[in-house]
């Protein structure tokens, strides 16, 4: 008797909604950046579709900031393994750090990656709210 391998059906659509819920981005919000022949009707369609048309998976993966790959290929399964590897007997395994300026130092580096990050998401916002305020 052959043995074969199931290979679970990867659901771009499913997948879409994973990221966007991962990323707390609104139906409303990435129909908004999609363009005004979108809506949270039409996304919530893309988001029960098997396959998505490539054009529109490269513009969606754009907005939210992540490879069209992801979705195209993210598979639950394998992330659950990759995270129930990365455990040890119910705690992370992980590297101590016990030089006090050395972790000192990296949440300071932390510290301003997060200050150019808030800067250049409020320079993004700003962009957003010109072009809805030009838009009118």
């Amino acid at each position: 008797m052959a043995h074969t391998t199931s290979n679970p059906k990867i659901y771009e659509g499913r997948n879409l909604k994973r990221f966007r819920e991962m990323l707390a981005i609104k139906q409303d919000h990435l129909a908004f950046e999609l363009g005004e022949d979108w809506n949270q009707q039409k996304i919530s369609l893309l988001e029960q579709r098997e396959k998505i048309d490539s054009d529109i998976l490269e513009q969606v993966a754009a907005i939210l900031k992540i490879p069209a790959e992801a979705i195209r290929n993210f598979d639950e399964n394998q992330a659950i393994n990759i995270i129930s590897n990365t455990f040890d007997n119910g705690s992370a395994i992980y590297q101590t750090n016990n030089n006090p300026i050395d972790k000192l130092m990296q949440l300071h580096e932390e510290k301003i990656a997060l200050y150019e990050q808030m800067l250049k998401e409020k320079d993004e916002m700003m962009g957003r709210l010109e072009r809805l305020i030009g838009g009118r």
